[in-house]
């Protein structure tokens, strides 16, 4: 049966509070990092850590700004994400501590984790990675893939896929191709995604502001959602 529970920690003066959710019926079993949209950690991403508890994984939906803080507008979600766009290095650093944490539970396998985020929690996990973190991989979907800046010359060693909207505004055809060139440059194990007629938040069933190139598409949530299966499973393998 899968439950879930909260799980408080902190990081640099921050109480945080992730959701894990997992099948109780299993011994430590590889974890999955959920990281949320610049909105804040909300029942979206509890709902895909669950999913990934259905797959026998343990799901951890991931708390960036603190618990119980959530932006109710996009003006407030914007000022809530601006502070970590603003400085990247606290952003990789809360990242590492989130994963230390989830590596603490002891539903969790430690030596196998692997973290996946939506939009701007797609940047997040992409971060991760580029601090050469010891993870398994990182899936960021329709997340923004501007590098930060002070991380040249590290190794990736996670294995990295992004799930991309070809039509997404806010990642241009040029941000895809410079990705990639940094990802190579890192000797990353890396594919990126892109999927045609396809716009920014396309996993989100709400998503439906195509005026701001924002919509969802049942087929690109359902073709990316099998893919990172096989991508998880390669990971873990």
């Amino acid at each position: 049966m899968i439950t879930t529970r909260t799980v408080g920690h902190a990081h640099d003066g921050t109480a945080l509070e992730g959701v894990l959710a997992v099948d109780q019926g299993a011994g430590p079993r590889p974890a999955v990092i959920v990281l949320h949209t610049f909105a804040g950690r909300g029942e979206n991403e509890v709902a895909v850590a669950g999913r990934l508890a259905g797959l026998g994984y343990a799901g951890f939906a991931a708390d960036l700004y603190g618990k119980g803080v959530l932006g109710r507008t996009r003006e407030e979600s914007s000022a809530l994400m601006r502070p970590f766009l603003d400085d990247r290095a606290r952003l990789q650093d809360r990242m590492l501590a989130i994963v230390e944490a989830v590596r603490a539970l002891p539903e969790v396998d430690a030596t196998r984790v692997a973290a996946i985020g939506y939009c701007f929690g797609g940047l997040c996990v992409l971060d991760l990675a580029r601090t050469g973190a010891d993870v398994r991989g990182v899936a960021s979907f329709h997340g923004l893939f501007g590098a930060p800046g002070n991380r040249e010359g590290t190794p990736i060693r996670a294995k990295v896929v992004a799930y991309h909207g070809w039509d997404d505004p806010m990642v241009p055809p040029e941000a895809v191709t410079a990705l990639a060139a940094e990802l190579s440059a890192a000797g990353a194990d890396w594919q990126i995604h892109g999927y045609g007629g396809t716009m920014h938040g396309f996993t989100n069933p709400k998503a439906n502001a195509p005026e701001n190139g924002v919509l969802y598409n049942a087929v690109a949530a359902r073709r990316s959602w099998e893919s990172l299966k096989l991508f998880l499973a390669e990971c873990f393998s």
